[in-house]
Formats: structure tokens, sequence, C-alpha cells
């Protein structure tokens, strides 16, 4: 089955946040389906925080939580702020 040339030039239109979700999700469904054993390389961890918005005299300090995903790239910690919410369309 040929890919969709539109699809194509999505692809290559994504920045690197959205290629790594892109690739977290691709992953993800062959390793279910079969077509590849799982990897043993770290993965992303999705974690909640509450963070402090470092303005003088805040009241509603801290805030949150927020999700972030945390990830090992070329032996340093990586984090992405992802959200308020978590939900199945925000990993795709």
């Amino acid at each position: 089955m040929a890919l969709d040339r539109d699809l194509l030039d999505a692809v290559r239109d994504l920045d690197d946040h959205e290629l790594r979700r892109l690739l977290i999700l691709t992953r993800s469904q062959l390793e279910r389906s079969g077509a590849i054993e799982p990897d043993n390389e770290p993965e992303v961890s999705l974690r909640q925080q509450e963070v402090r918005c470092g303005k003088r005299g805040c009241t509603k300090c801290p805030h949150g939580p927020y999700w972030y995903a945390y990830w090992t790239e070329n032996g340093r910690r990586r984090s992405r702020y992802i959200g308020r919410l978590l939900d199945e369309e925000t990993l795709l």
C-alpha cells in the first residue's frame, strides 16, 4: 500500500517535538501489532508537576498541576511541557 503524498509532505513539515510524538505513536502501534519487538531504549515518561511562575508577590503559586514529558537524548535529560490535560489527542 502506497502512502499518500499529502501525508508524506505533512510528516516532512513536522518539527522535532511533533516528530518525537509521531515516533512514539508509530512504535507503540507496531509493538501492539507484533510487527516489531518492544524496544529496550529508555522511554518517554510522563509526570505531573506544580510550577512556580516566578512573579513577585504571586499568591496563587504553585500553579498546575501540568503534564511534562521526560526522556534522555544524547546522554542528557530532556523535558517538554505538554499541558494541563493529558488525553489521547495530546499524545498523537
